[in-house]
């Protein structure tokens, strides 16, 4: 099409008007049950980029997965209740993004580890609260814990959730016992998370995501351990099942130390060692004298092999030559 003044216009050049679902997908966003989540492409991929991935440990695995059976019985025990433990995920993350997740109002406990003289985090959601609080106080069973929002929780409650705290940091020792001995200890109770920063924003931690259901109640806990809090036992928790020793087999080792007492070696006691030239050693005859210049005082030197061991003194007992051994002898080079 034609203009007035005489130029072409193209109307497949006009800018086109992207859609919702196009815009969501250039940035790397798809619709999943009506919530916006992340994908890895588009411009967010770019954005996750420098996303660090971290290593895997085996054996932390098993510790939770012990911690859950141990959690189950001692919930039991401590609510009179039918308790469900069971471990829904473990997740790397940063720190940072662990903390943005965290659903408000939610309880966050700072716990140490006194062996490793470092901190972790146990945050229990609102559900769960309140549906162990009712529970030990007496509440119908089969009917959903009440909840009412915007009420900071009470003395009652919070020395309720404190022993529970420490009944489930009691199990978490106990799980790690089989790998180490460690002590995990009460710190510090936090409604903010900002009160509960122990690590920089972006250092990793590995996040357990654990779910507790009592009927028809129950709710949410995680457990998040800085990787920095893990080092002093990384060694031990990249095993792969307890007692490995990364290529070591204790029994040969210690069968093979006892019979290298028992072991025969050959030993040759050197006088002199010195150098002549090719031509000089063909011009040599029978009786044909080579000075050592050594002096009876001199050391002998024991060898095995190339490898030298010993220096001493010569001399004589009974109807054999012996050695008296004066010292190590010192490596050349």
């Amino acid at each position: 099409m034609a203009d007035n003044n005489g130029s072409i216009k193209d109307e497949s050049a006009e800018s086109k008007v992207l859609t919702q679902e196009e815009i969501d997908a250039l940035l790397g966003y798809g619709m999943n049950n009506g919530d916006m989540v992340a994908q890895r492409n588009g411009v967010q991929a770019i954005l996750n980029s420098n996303m660090v991935f971290y290593e895997r440990l085996p054996m932390l695995e098993i510790v939770f997965d012990r911690l859950i059976r141990q959690m189950a019985t001692s919930l039991r025990n401590y609510t009179q209740d039918n308790v469900e433990v069971s471990l829904e995920a473990i997740e790397s993350m940063r720190f940072g993004e662990y903390v943005d997740s965290l659903t408000l109002p939610t309880l966050i406990n700072v716990f140490k580890a006194e062996e490793w003289d470092n901190y972790g985090l146990m945050s229990l959601d609102s559900a769960l609260i309140y549906s162990l609080v009712d529970v030990l106080l007496g509440g119908r069973r089969g009917t959903a814990a009440m909840r009412i929002e915007g009420r900071p929780y009470t003395t009652i409650e919070l020395n309720i959730i404190k022993e529970i705290i420490q009944l489930i940091l009691n199990d978490l020792s106990a799980a790690f016992d089989p790998v180490t001995s460690v002590g995990f200890t009460f710190d510090r109770l936090e409604t903010n998370p900002r009160f509960a920063q122990i690590t920089r924003d972006s250092n990793a931690v590995i996040v357990a995501h654990l779910r507790i259901d009592m009927e028809s109640r129950g709710g949410k806990i995680d457990l998040m351990l800085p990787y920095t809090t893990l080092e002093p036992v990384r060694e031990l928790l990249l095993q792969m099942f307890m007692g490995e020793r990364f290529g070591r087999d204790t029994v040969w080792e210690n069968h093979l130390m006892s019979r290298l007492w028992d072991t025969d070696i050959e030993v040759k006691a050197i006088l002199k060692e010195t150098k002549a030239l090719l031509s000089d050693v063909s011009k040599w005859e029978k009786g044909t004298f080579f000075p050592l210049d050594i002096k009876p005082s001199d050391n002998v030197s024991i060898y095995c092999g190339d490898v030298p061991l010993f220096e001493g003194n010569m001399g004589r007992r009974n109807q054999h030559i012996v050695i008296r051994v004066q010292g190590k002898a010192e490596k050349n080079g």
